[in-house]
């Protein structure tokens, strides 16, 4: 399965609804610090609702931190940027892959895209900048699912 990592996110309601997606779904997500509110259940309560209690979720103090984590693990990043060519869509997603969304504000710094093993973007009209980081988060995650067979089942 995949895992989804939030880069310095700036809006606790955003990382609050992709933390009930990932418990919905049944993947696990990391926030690297710093966040642009405190990272506690506090924040999330409203967005989250009462699915926090599901989903596993890591804090990383930075991004050092968390390409520690990552290296460790000898898991794959996959970056969502505006700056990719390749659609989500036509992407091979692997077991252990862990997609990274930038911050709402800022995306990701020049360290961040140059450390990723593959970027991906998904594909807008021309005249619009950026989904929303919780719906970007929700489409590249399904078609992973889908890619895996790994929607969770029914009943």
């Amino acid at each position: 399965m995949i895992r989804l990592a939030l880069y310095q996110p700036d809006i606790a309601q955003n990382t609050g609804t992709i933390l009930r997606l990932a418990a919905c779904l049944g993947f696990a997500v990391d926030i690297v610090e710093p966040a642009g509110f405190p990272v506690s259940d506090r924040s999330f309560r409203r967005s989250g609702m009462d699915y926090l209690d599901h989903v596993s979720w890591t804090r990383h103090d930075d991004f050092a931190a968390f390409e520690r984590w990552r290296a460790n693990e000898g898991r794959r990043l996959v970056l969502m940027t505006t700056r990719a060519a390749l659609p989500y869509a036509d992407f091979a997603f692997r077991s252990g892959d862990v997609v990274m969304a930038g911050r709402e504000s800022a995306g990701v710094p020049e360290d961040v895209h140059a450390a990723a093993d593959a970027r991906i973007l998904i594909p807008m009209q021309p005249a619009m900048r950026s989904l929303n980081v919780a719906v970007s988060a929700a489409m590249v995650a399904g078609e992973a699912l889908r890619q895996f067979g790994a929607f969770p089942a029914q009943g």
